[in-house]
């Protein structure tokens, strides 16, 4: 069984192949654009779900799919992010697109901050500092009275705002508030997009080569003189940027943050998407993210059961494709592979 569904997704795969890359792209650019045109407003609200989920798990895909370093707190770089815009916005009223890079800027300083004391370890003991990091700033948001609002959370978000000439009045400024769902999908589909080309930029430079030779071999990455230690800094900075990125959206589209929005849950949901979708692959995490936000509300009407049908099927998947749905191409083979 297992044979005769690799054979299928190669000849899907190939198949696929054959057809001109900018059309695939320009197809589902398409689509992307005019889904929400045509769909529900459950619908658009599930899409904005995957969408920032797809952020969310390319961010984690810097750290764990190409520098292969296992992180279980990631989901607190998108806790960074949306704190920060919510205190910007309800306390300085800066505006959203000024506090959107500001938000990835305080994301990557806490990526090199919990980075820095945790990146001499490797494996489990790397995973178990990371999860304890995390719980430590969800501990920090729910308890900090004066500046988070604790259990309470910060309420009174503004929501993001474009202005443009209206022809109509003279050709005076006017303001345009972001608070539909089409509205909201567009600017979450803008921030996912920059961050597919942005992920793919880093995975082709050589940065992106260091990070793979760390993942498959630290010890001969280090003595072919890359600096290991600098650039496992570097892929932790990278990832949290995407995850601040993410959270600034995520308050602005609630208009209200508390800690129980960034649990450890949430952050094996981002892992599970990179481990189902396929470490290291774009198309791999975006299907990912769809198989775990989209499927279950796919399966609501099984009610009570939908979590177990759910969950058969992930357990299906991770036994017939263990790799993930869309594996990463290796860049180049082994010389015992090329002989096997």
């Amino acid at each position: 069984v297992d044979l005769g569904t690799d054979r299928l997704f190669a000849t899907a795969s190939h198949a696929a192949s054959r057809v001109p890359g900018w059309l695939w792209k320009a197809l589902g650019l398409a689509v992307l654009i005019g889904f929400p045109l045509i769909a529900s407003r459950y619908g658009r609200d599930v899409a904005i779900n995957v969408l920032v989920y797809v952020t969310l798990g390319l961010g984690l895909n810097i750290v764990v799919g190409l520098a292969g370093l296992l992180d279980l707190g990631y989901i607190a770089f998108y806790g960074v992010g949306a704190y920060t815009y919510a205190l910007l916005s309800v306390h300085y009223e800066l505006s959203f697109w000024l506090a959107l890079p500001l938000c990835a800027v305080f994301a990557a300083v806490a990526g090199g901050v919990i980075g820095y004391p945790t990146l001499r370890m490797r494996g489990d003991y790397l995973a178990i500092v990371t999860l304890g990091f995390g719980e430590i700033l969800r501990l920090v948001l729910n308890n900090w009275m004066k500046l988070t609002g604790g259990p309470n959370g910060i309420l009174g978000i503004k929501a993001p705002a474009i202005y443009w000439p209206d022809p109509e009045n003279g050709w005076e400024i006017a303001r345009m508030l972001i608070r539909s769902p089409l509205s909201q999908y567009y600017l979450i589909l803008g921030i996912a997009l920059v961050t597919i080309v942005a992920v793919r930029r880093l995975a082709d430079s050589r940065v992106g080569r260091a990070w793979e030779a760390i993942r498959e071999d630290e010890t001969a990455a280090s003595l072919m003189g890359v600096n290991t230690f600098a650039l496992k800094l570097l892929a932790y900075a990278m990832g949290a940027v995407f995850g601040g990125l993410a959270g600034a959206f995520f308050a602005a589209k609630m208009r209200f943050v508390s800690p129980g929005s960034f649990t450890f849950i949430e952050s094996a949901m981002v892992l599970a998407m990179v481990v189902l979708g396929g470490m290291g692959s774009i198309p791999g995490i975006v299907l990912g993210a769809l198989a775990l936000i989209a499927l279950p509300e796919v399966f609501r009407d099984f009610e009570q059961y939908r979590m177990l049908v759910f969950g058969a099927a992930m357990a299906f998947m991770m036994l017939f494709r263990p790799a993930g749905l869309i594996p990463a191409a290796r860049v180049g083979k082994r010389s015992e592979e090329e002989h096997s």
